[in-house]
């Protein structure tokens, strides 16, 4: 079958982040997504209004349930929502569940661009301390990865990241200014030398767009399943991401809108 991509992401009732971002994304990808719910929100497109985290021990349940069972040639993370989750999950890489060498794709999920937040961000952010070693790549948006590292330079931040063990970073302005381009750099953690591997410019599309960053680390995750070097999987995520958003759903003239994962043109005539 498909190489399978184990998410532990959160369910958002929209259906415009969270796990079925991950699921719609992995699987425009190439790859098939298997769940390991980690907290259910109470959310629309437009603002998050709360939410309910699952225990470790039914998370962990479910993740080995998935590695027991199917080809898992990849691990990607969103909202874990509690220190725990986070422990639990560090736990399945240091104790072999998952196997050493999976690429990993941590999206550091704090705070949801819809406004709220998905859980204690301080405290979630010195337990990320403990996922940073096990990352193939961090994909955090630029107010992320500032809270992560207390550095206010996007590429001081990510070189710091670095210096903790991630193994790449990705960096994006998207939340940065309003101007016409959106800045992408991925630092890659060189032995120990944290250098520049890959950039881009992409256009900046009118609107703001709800699941836009699971949908792009998703897509990573799943091409990584799929074999693709960091560089080409990147690469690949962001000319799949740019086209699901400009044909995004607008679901109110000025609300955030739901990128279209699954674009097609209507064979009814």
């Amino acid at each position: 079958m498909r190489p399978t991509v184990l998410c532990f992401s959160g369910l958002d009732p929209s259906g415009g982040a969270g796990l079925q971002a991950d699921i719609e994304s992995i699987g425009q990808a190439g790859s098939h997504a298997a769940i390991a719910c980690t907290a259910v929100t109470v959310q629309s497109s437009q603002q998050v209004f709360g939410f309910e985290a699952c225990a470790s021990e039914l998370v962990r349940a479910q993740a080995l349930a998935v590695l027991n069972d199917l080809p898992v040639k990849a691990i990607k993370s969103g909202m874990l929502g509690t220190t725990d989750n986070i422990a639990m999950l560090a736990q399945l890489f240091t104790d072999g569940s998952i196997a050493t060498g999976t690429p990993y794709v941590l999206d550091p999920v704090l705070v949801a661009n819809s406004g709220g937040a998905l859980g204690d961000k301080d405290t979630l952010v010195a337990a990320f301390a403990q996922l940073t070693p096990f990352a193939t790549l961090m994909t955090p948006n630029s107010i992320e990865l500032r809270d992560l590292t207390g550095i206010d330079n996007l590429h001081a931040a990510a070189k710091d990241l670095c210096q903790q063990g991630a193994k790449a970073v990705l960096v994006k302005t998207s939340h940065d200014s309003q101007a016409s381009g959106i800045e992408q750099y991925l630092y890659v953690n060189d032995n120990q030398t944290c250098r520049l591997a890959y950039q881009a410019i992409l256009p900046r599309l009118a609107g703001e767009y709800h699941g836009s960053g699971c949908s792009l680390a998703s897509y990573i995750a799943g091409r990584l399943a799929l074999g693709d070097e960091l560089v080409t999987a990147v690469q690949c995520a962001d000319i799949w991401t740019q086209h699901v958003l400009k044909v995004a759903d607008i679901v109110h003239p000025h609300g955030q809108r739901i990128p279209k994962r699954f674009h097609y043109t209507s064979m009814l005539g």
